[in-house]
């Protein structure tokens, strides 16, 4: 069996020779001679990134390198390492060591499996970062059909032909757990630890969570498309048939029409859904021709380590 390891960077030094030593103890174990760790730097802002990278990579024969031209996040990084990668098995981890390399074969035990997903009983995340995760779960399990069963983290195994089903969607902006449960529905989650962080804080900002939020809304499904249809349609019927009622009124029974106020609500509430709507629209639009200009979801700008080696398809 041949495996691939593929780690986003963003940010970190301290830990880098540590986590490349941890996982190259698991490639000797349970991968061949061509056994790889891809470590993809997403154009990390720390200067120091990529020379420590290119030292994990001079000290640590294991280590493959790939530096992207500008930061498109995890989703993104996380691609353009498994498209490189040559294993039959591909894991994806993090960089900050919260996902412990030693706990890699508990998901291997279970790899005639198409999807294995490392799942923490016991979270080392803040208040925000574990309420954001249940929320981004809960819509996980609403718009891509994540089985309720399973918790999604970015610690995984995949087989090669999950990722190659995955690598045939072009899209700028990638969402690695849709793209999974698109390809295969033969997943199993499995319990492994989860530890602090070696250095640092998380990359995902409120404006970077918001952003990965509205890809998962907008670019993997037509929820909120349905919600404004049905809100327009009841919008629509509820309007009818208060026009009804006032005509009835003023025929019927020679009530005058009477009421500026709620004329005005009601003529900003359809106005205001009315532009809501439009600019909905226009973002389906906008992402819609970015999806035909053929953007790509990533750009590499050098490799290191992989010499005359092509990914196998």
């Amino acid at each position: 069996m041949q495996l691939s390891v593929v780690i986003p960077v963003y940010n970190t030094v301290e830990g880098l020779d540590e986590l490349s030593r941890r996982v190259g103890d698991v490639l000797a174990q349970h991968s061949t001679n061509d056994g790889e760790l891809i470590l993809v730097d997403d154009c990390s802002p720390n200067p120091d990134t990529w020379p420590t990278l290119k030292a994990v990579a001079e000290t640590h024969e294991h280590v493959r390198l790939i530096q992207l031209t500008r930061n498109f996040g995890q989703q993104a990084a996380t691609l353009a390492g498994l498209e490189a990668a040559r294993g039959d098995l591909m894991l994806t981890m993090d960089d900050d060591l919260q996902h412990a390399p030693e706990d890699s074969p508990l998901l291997l035990q279970h790899a005639e499996h198409d999807i294995v997903i490392g799942q923490f009983p016991k979270r080392r995340h803040g208040v925000f970062k574990r309420f954001t995760s249940w929320l981004k779960g809960w819509f996980d399990h609403l718009l891509i059909g994540r089985p309720r069963h399973i918790r999604t983290t970015s610690f995984r195994c995949l087989k090669r032909t999950v990722v190659d089903g995955m690598l045939r969607f072009r899209t700028p902006h990638p969402f690695v757990p849709a793209l999974m449960f698109h390809v295969s529905r033969d997943i199993i989650g499995v319990d492994v630890s989860h530890s602090a962080r070696k250095e640092g804080k998380t990359g995902y900002s409120l404006r970077k969570l918001f952003s990965l939020f509205s890809n998962l809304l907008i670019n993997n499904s037509a929820f909120l498309m349905r919600v404004v249809g049905a809100l327009g349609t009841i919008t629509a019927l509820a309007s009818f048939g208060v026009l009804g009622w006032v005509l009835w009124r003023k025929l019927a029974d020679n009530v005058p029409i009477m009421g500026w106020s709620s004329l005005m609500a009601a003529s900003l509430f359809l106005g205001g859904m009315m532009l809501l709507s439009i600019g909905l629209v226009g973002e389906y639009l906008i992402r819609a021709i970015e999806a035909s200009e053929g953007k790509p979801s990533w750009v590499v700008r050098r490799k290191v380590g992989f010499g005359e080696l092509e990914p196998r398809r």
